[in-house]
């Protein structure tokens, strides 16, 4: 029953999104700007106005998520348990709201989804958790998360590579997070993507699923496209030469529940979520852009957070990206400005 409720969600959500166009050769516009990454993506700017600022005595950067709130301006979530509202033409502070667990503990804050009431869905990858809280940084709710999902010894996650993204899937009826590493058992490589679907306005555990890596990386973010796809960052890092970090467009419908799996080692039975590659982003113009380190393109810094803020007159996704500079004097916070044309996909 749980798997038929969210393959339901993607397929009603697969058949609504007709103005979705086939990803073909660079469009004119992309090759006439020399903005173009990639067939199906492009870059229109990047900022770092916000680089090694400091907003009411608090520092604004280590930013790991981004959403849109319900009045159109930004959130930006930092991993060191602070949630920033931002102008979304300005990128300036306009609020920052203090987060902590249910003894006042800081979190480890990773991923960030706005529910339609306005309440955040948050994750923590210290344990890992998703808790609700509301605007003014209140829990209001804690989700189950299934045991194997849980840190070592309580189950089989590593410490820093557990929740790292959220997304609400179209309607909101599904909330899916994403695994940045493979738990104990599995195969390298492969990371599991837990579902919740609401019941009665509270979110339970449903289908699990898996998704492969390229070597060497893992997966700092989600993002639910309109028609319940997913985009998905990889991202790794190597002293001396910099980020890789690649964008995929994701695809559920036909990939195994694995909640039942214990482990993902020698499954062929297993069907995986099937990706397809949208962009390298080292293969984007550098727009000018510098690196305080080693990069394969000075435009590149540690992408972690990611969101759709619309589409353009073409039907493109424009989609926002930032890099979490870790407070360090080495990299920089640092907002991307993407046009995403996601191929059309029929039904079935």
């Amino acid at each position: 029953m749980r798997l038929r409720t969210v393959l339901a969600t993607l397929t009603a959500g697969l058949a609504a999104a007709t103005s979705l166009t086939a990803a073909g050769p660079a469009t004119a516009a992309n090759s006439a700007s020399g903005h173009a990454c990639s067939p199906a993506v492009s870059i229109d700017h990047f900022s770092d106005a916000l680089d090694k600022t400091t907003y009411d005595g608090t520092f604004v950067g280590n930013f790991s998520a981004l959403a849109v709130d319900r009045d159109g301006s930004l959130a930006a979530l930092e991993d060191r348990s602070s949630l920033f509202g931002l102008d979304p033409t300005t990128l300036q502070p306009k609020a920052a709201v203090h987060l902590a667990d249910e003894k006042g503990a800081d979190l480890d804050s990773e991923g960030l989804a706005v529910d339609g009431d306005g309440t955040r869905l948050i994750t923590s990858e210290t344990e890992p958790s998703v808790r609700r809280y509301s605007v003014d940084g209140r829990i209001l709710d804690r989700l189950p998360v299934p045991s194997s999902l849980l840190v070592a010894p309580a189950g089989r996650a590593t410490p820093n590579q557990t929740f790292e993204g959220l997304t609400l899937l179209p309607g909101g009826h599904t909330l899916l997070a994403s695994m940045e590493d493979a738990i104990s058992g599995d195969a390298a490589g492969i990371v599991r993507f837990q579902t919740w679907t609401r019941h009665h306005g509270r979110f339970r555990l449903a289908a699990q699923y898996a998704y492969r890596t390229d070597a060497g990386l893992g997966v700092p973010e989600v993002q639910a496209t309109p028609d319940g796809r997913l985009l998905v960052l990889e991202r790794g890092f190597t002293a001396g030469v910099g980020n890789t970090v690649r964008l995929y467009l994701a695809d559920l419908r036909h990939a195994t529940d694995t909640s039942g799996v214990e482990h993902l080692t020698g499954r062929p039975d297993v069907h995986l979520i099937r990706k397809t590659l949208l962009a390298d982003i080292a293969a984007c113009p550098s727009l000018g852009a510098t690196a305080r380190q080693p990069q394969p393109n000075p435009l590149l810094d540690n992408i972690e957070g990611m969101t759709i803020t619309g589409r353009d007159h073409s039907g493109r996704l424009k989609v926002l990206l930032v890099s979490d500079d870790n407070q360090n004097a080495a990299q920089t916070t640092r907002f991307y400005y993407l046009r995403v044309r996601v191929p059309f996909v029929a039904e079935g």
